[in-house]
């Protein structure tokens, strides 16, 4: 199991998947849009929902007074802000359930 892949890595697998029939620039301008409006509907306060794979919602972080920075040790104050959350979907869920882990042989 690769341990990541990137955008570019995802843009080589479609292409090859397409069979080389589309151009890989017009297969980079699809992802680059498709993942330009998730963040942008998201930047809006919406909830984009793809069935099969999960939901991404913007989620309201609560602040806090006192806080640590990990690094400095200084304290700081946080306020409260919003972060990208993602919930898998049924399907995923299921897909992985029985996914190894890469120690188990």
């Amino acid at each position: 199991m690769k341990d990541k892949i990137t955008k570019n890595d995802l843009i080589d697998k479609i292409y090859s998947k397409s069979n080389k029939k589309i151009e890989r620039q017009v297969i980079q301008a699809v992802v680059e849009d498709f993942i330009s409006s998730l963040k942008g509907s998201l930047e809006d306060g919406a909830t984009i929902e793809l069935r099969g794979f999960g939901t991404f919602e913007p989620r309201l972080r609560k602040g806090r007074s006192v806080a640590h920075n990990p690094k400095t040790g200084e304290k700081v104050s946080v306020e409260p802000h919003y972060v990208a959350a993602f919930r898998a979907g049924k399907e995923l869920k299921a897909n992985l359930w029985d996914l190894k882990n890469k120690d188990d042989k």
